[in-house]
């Protein structure tokens, strides 16, 4: 029996199998709105057979893109036009779920196919902001730094977002605190060097992630789960770092998440990072055990072998799939076989399928 594909329980949502497709960035939206292009590359996955479907990072403000061509997720307007998106995926037995996020210093860039550089005002960018002035790299602005206001405006668009994600019909939610976002940049020493409340130790530089946290687990309904995903380690002397994430995961656990996507780095351009196949799942693994709460295992996880073992010996709860899903959106069905599983294929799809 294979324990991939064993549903899993998470409050009331029920996911038919443990291979999740993880938030990847499309860079193909307009002001922020969903189009043809999601509903395809979305629902592909669903029809490919993956236990939940999770939109890219959305931004919950226009300034919160990391480009002009980000997903959003700030307004009505916008969940309405991912209403068509969430009714395809259910409709194909997948959970719709869907990355709220901030990019913070690292906002304002052009699409990585498009070069990736930091945009000026007269190329349709726009002042990124930061916990403290430290930019992201070199080449990047400085950013400025958020007064105390603004940070209670951010909250604030963090809880309106999940309020427009679940008029749009998602079920599970997860906050973006990984990848030297926003979030990630409050978490970490080395982008905040902030001297009020919301800078210095652990648990000023965790008060913003957690607030947000408490915000929209009082927007997400009960029986809904809550997500967060986090870089576990900057892979930089003097970072943030996993024994400081055992903590954090610690915290949000008691304030209503229901599991951890356990990431790395992301928050300097020149971290060493030791990838290799699943290099990032001892994290998750150190902080299911740990902190006795829910994990996901991601990177470099490309094999079906690999994920079934993955699950089966308790490293991780459910697999985050990314690259792979991109290469082959048909990779759950692929693995059921590999694996043995009698997995259910759409009934379109029913002759094509090896006997």
């Amino acid at each position: 029996m294979s324990k991939l594909f064993t549903p899993i329980e998470l409050r009331a949502v029920h996911a038919r199998n443990r291979i999740f497709v993880s938030p990847m960035c499309q860079y193909s939206s307009v002001e922020g709105m969903p189009n043809h292009w999601h509903l395809v590359h979305l629902g592909s996955r669903a029809v490919g057979g993956a236990g939940l479907v999770m939109v890219e990072a959305s931004a919950v403000s226009p300034e919160g893109r990391i480009s002009p061509a980000d997903s959003g997720i700030w307004s009505a307007a916008h969940g309405e036009a991912f209403k068509p998106i969430t009714e395809f995926i259910a409709g194909q037995g997948a959970v719709p779920a869907i990355q709220i996020a901030h990019a913070g210093r690292k906002a304002s860039t052009a699409p990585p196919f498009q070069g990736g550089a930091p945009l000026t005002r007269a190329q349709g960018g726009w002042q990124p902001v930061a916990p403290s002035p430290v930019p992201f790299a070199p080449d990047h602005p400085v950013p400025r730094a958020l007064q105390a206001g603004e940070i209670r405006e951010l909250v604030d668009a963090f809880a309106a977002a999940a309020r427009h994600a679940l008029a749009a019909g998602f079920r599970v939610l997860e906050l973006h605190m990984a990848h030297g976002y926003l979030l990630h940049s409050f978490l970490s020493p080395l982008s905040n060097h902030r001297e009020d409340d919301y800078g210095g130790s652990l648990e000023n530089r965790a008060r913003l992630p957690l607030e947000v946290v408490e915000a929209v687990r009082g927007e997400w309904p009960r029986e809904l789960a809550l997500f967060v995903r986090i870089s576990s380690t900057d892979w930089v002397e003097g970072g943030w770092d996993l024994d400081q994430s055992l903590e954090l995961a610690q915290w949000l656990k008691a304030r209503g998440v229901d599991l951890i996507d356990c990431s790395s780095a992301g928050l300097v351009p020149d971290a060493r990072i030791p990838a290799a196949p699943g290099f990032q799942t001892p994290a998750a693994t150190a902080i299911r055990q740990q902190a006795g709460i829910a994990t996901g295992a991601v990177g470099l996880i490309t094999a079906p072998e690999q994920a079934e073992q993955i699950v089966a010996t308790g490293l991780a709860d459910v697999v985050f799939l990314a690259r792979e899903l991109l290469r082959d959106p048909y990779w759950p069905l692929r693995a059921a076989g590999v694996l043995g599983v009698e997995a259910p294929w759409p009934p379109q799809y029913e002759r094509a399928r090896p006997r």
